[in-house]
């Protein structure tokens, strides 16, 4: 499958990565969950919240044809990680790892390591206002 985004787009073929619970972080799905086209159809059918307000999922990772590439990184995780330390918290300080399905090809995890999942559980992919 290759090098897996962990901010991706509900569609079918998607992993679901996890779910955002009420206080904004997410709670990860145990293993690899595929969504269907009835996840999707249910997820999308009241046009009200966007899926990725509500879920997390996985996608094969883009790169160039992804708004937050470098070109040469995700810009998500490191601006993640960046915001957390200004808010005082060291990524990865002493903390165990999250439960996972896909960190052995996580983009996030392969570039930034333990940082990364450190606050992983904190982004969520979809945050514009309803």
């Amino acid at each position: 499958m290759g090098v897996l985004c962990p901010s991706a787009r509900c569609h079918e073929g998607a992993i679901l990565l996890g779910i955002v619970l009420p206080d904004g972080r997410v709670a990860f799905a145990e293993g690899r969950t595929t969504v269907d086209r009835e996840f999707v159809g249910v997820a999308t059918s009241d046009g009200r919240r966007a899926p990725e307000r509500r879920f997390r999922f996985s996608s094969p990772c883009a790169q160039g044809g992804c708004r937050q590439w470098t070109g040469t990184a995700c810009g998500v995780i490191d601006g993640a990680m960046e915001e957390a330390r200004a808010a005082g918290h060291q990524p990865g300080a002493d903390r165990e790892l999250p439960a996972c399905g896909i960190r052995d090809d996580c983009r996030w995890f392969l570039q930034a390591g333990a940082d990364a999942c450190s606050v992983c559980e904190l982004i969520v992919t979809e945050t514009r206002p309803e």
